[in-house]
């Protein structure tokens, strides 16, 4: 089995089967995750081909391939799982943060097929879902953890006693580090999504040559900046002329400053808080750089870092049905009406 087994502390080991969705952006995610056997089946699809010809999401698009595709992926998933619709015991839906038109797509199919299907349903924070995504590996990390969630919405430091007992020790006050990634690889002119590709051609910069700042590590603090570090990048681009060799040289330059300002945030916080287990997750936590800087600095600390498999970093199901599964076991579920929550504060949820 994959995942932690919370069996035994929730309901007094009871079983659930649950179908997870996951529409709150440009990924449309569908999962069937089971308590026992773990997760049986993953189906995705992703709006990037779509989106790229627009230099970023566009809202209404998002929403109505979401609409398109979801049903025929949950039939997929029934499929790969070999499941009926009798054997669903739950349904789990992401209910935010994100963009309310794609969340309203997932929220609606979820809570109708929840009521069609007479079982429970359960909305899931998306940032909860990512928090967890580690827990569906093989040897999960331990309760309490320091959480780095990276993504292109955000940038966080959260202790995590338990699931649901949340606390902000840290946040970016303007862009989120994936964000300025992707603005950033937009300068670079490097095409949507940016991250991956600025990642790509950062491996052939020469580290020499340019140095950018490590924004808000001369002071105390868990907090994050990132928008000069981008303007930086700007900066530069126009004090020189620009070639295949400069552009790989700033994306190298960028990259080394913004994984450097989040190992030392990351490392500030392990020493300030005494807990020696860090997951890392959003879709920042698949760059092999972070990674890797991650794994020498908990080294030296003699801590450990957990991430999640590189295709659970990004938007998925797996993790909302995961999520949604320790909830609906511990006996949380939404009533008939539904809603999709634009912003939704983590540490505003409620603890198992």
């Amino acid at each position: 089995m994959t995942g932690y087994d919370f069996s035994d502390e929730i309901l007094g080991g009871s079983l659930m089967r649950v179908l997870g969705i996951e529409t709150s952006c440009d990924e449309t995610g569908v999962a069937i995750y089971d308590a026992k056997r773990g997760l049986l089946s993953d189906m995705l699809y992703s709006q990037v081909a779509m989106h790229a010809e627009y230099g970023g999401v566009v809202p209404e698009l998002a929403s109505r391939d979401h609409v398109r595709k979801l049903l025929p992926l949950i039939r997929e998933a029934m499929q790969q799982a070999d499941t009926t619709r009798e054997q669903i015991d739950g349904i789990a839906y992401t209910a935010g943060p994100g963009l309310v038109g794609a969340l309203l797509v997932g929220a609606a199919v979820g809570r109708s097929l929840a009521w069609g299907w007479d079982v429970p349903a359960i909305g899931v924070h998306h940032l909860e879902g990512h928090l967890l995504a580690p827990m569906l590996e093989a040897n999960p990390p331990p309760f309490p953890f320091i959480a780095l969630l990276v993504s292109g919405g955000h940038t966080m430091l959260i202790t995590v006693e338990a699931v649901g007992r949340y606390k902000i020790i840290g946040e970016s006050l303007d862009d989120a580090v994936g964000e300025a990634f992707d603005k950033t690889a937009k300068l670079l002119d490097l095409g949507y999504p940016g991250g991956p590709a600025l990642e790509q051609i950062a491996k052939n910069g020469d580290s020499e040559r340019f140095r950018f700042p490590r924004p808000m590590t001369d002071r105390p603090g868990l907090d994050f900046s990132f928008s000069g570090l981008k303007t930086f990048a700007m900066n530069t681009l126009h004090a020189n002329e620009m070639d295949e060799q400069t552009r790989a040289d700033i994306a190298l330059a960028f990259q080394t400053a913004a994984v450097e300002t989040l190992v030392i945030k990351c490392q500030r916080a392990i020493r300030e808080t005494g807990i020696k287990q860090l997951v890392v997750a959003g879709g920042v936590s698949a760059n092999s750089a972070l990674r890797q800087r991650l794994d020498r600095m908990a080294l030296k600390e003699r801590a450990q870092v957990a991430y999640p498999r590189l295709k659970f970093c990004t938007d998925n199901g797996a993790m909302i049905a995961y999520a949604g599964c320790l909830r609906l076991q511990a006996g949380q579920m939404e009533p008939a009406m539904f809603e999709a929550r634009a912003r939704w504060p983590i540490d505003t949820l409620v603890g198992l």
